[in-house]
């Protein structure tokens, strides 16, 4: 869909310069998803790995996010391995639904309630980003905690139309269950493409 450097804005890597890869794609149909225009594939957004990869080397950084819709309907085997031979670090954006391709040195799972992650991401998340829409979502979280790894980071991050809403109960939330962290949207609030 696009490719653009610009900071990390979220979770662990928050902060961090990177390329961003986002692929066209997804059929997890989240409600709150802020990059809807993501969900379609058209035949004007195809590029080739080549053509990626070359616009990725012409950025100072060597991190690169792979993100979406849901990057994982697409085997990422070539990508990855081509971006990681010209020295990049890769970390994935992903709700989990499909199966792992592609060689990762960060995972960030993003559950959604719609079609939840396969047992193979869970297990191999390094972080586990839940967006808080509501208070059932904490719920929620807990459920999806028990099933990752226990030296997987734990975030709650507030859906960005309901972060004046939700950000006082993360807060408390996080203060009776330290295991948490919170993720804001730091790229939002800067207002960084």
């Amino acid at each position: 869909m696009e490719a653009f450097y610009t900071l990390q804005g979220e979770g662990f890597q928050s902060g961090r310069a990177a390329y961003f890869i986002r692929l066209a794609g997804c059929d997890v149909g989240c409600h709150w998803c802020d990059v809807k225009e993501s969900w379609e594939v058209g035949r004007e957004q195809l590029k080739n790995i080549d053509q990626l990869v070359e616009e990725a080397l012409a950025q100072p950084a060597r991190f690169a996010v792979i993100t979406g819709g849901e990057p994982l309907i697409y085997n990422l085997d070539s990508l990855c391995h081509i971006l990681i031979a010209h020295g990049f670090e890769l970390a994935i954006e992903t709700s989990g639904a499909y199966p792992l391709s592609g060689e990762w040195h960060w995972i960030c799972l993003s559950p959604k309630k719609r079609m939840e992650p396969l047992e193979e991401v869970y297990q191999k998340a390094n972080e586990l980003k839940v967006v808080i829409y509501n208070q059932d979502d904490f719920r929620w979280a807990e459920e999806q905690r028990k099933k990752v790894s226990a030296n997987c980071l734990l975030y709650l991050q507030p859906e960005w139309s309901k972060a004046d809403k939700m950000q006082e109960h993360i807060i408390n939330y996080i203060k009776e269950n330290p295991a948490w962290r919170i993720s804001l949207q730091s790229h939002k609030y800067l207002d960084i493409p």
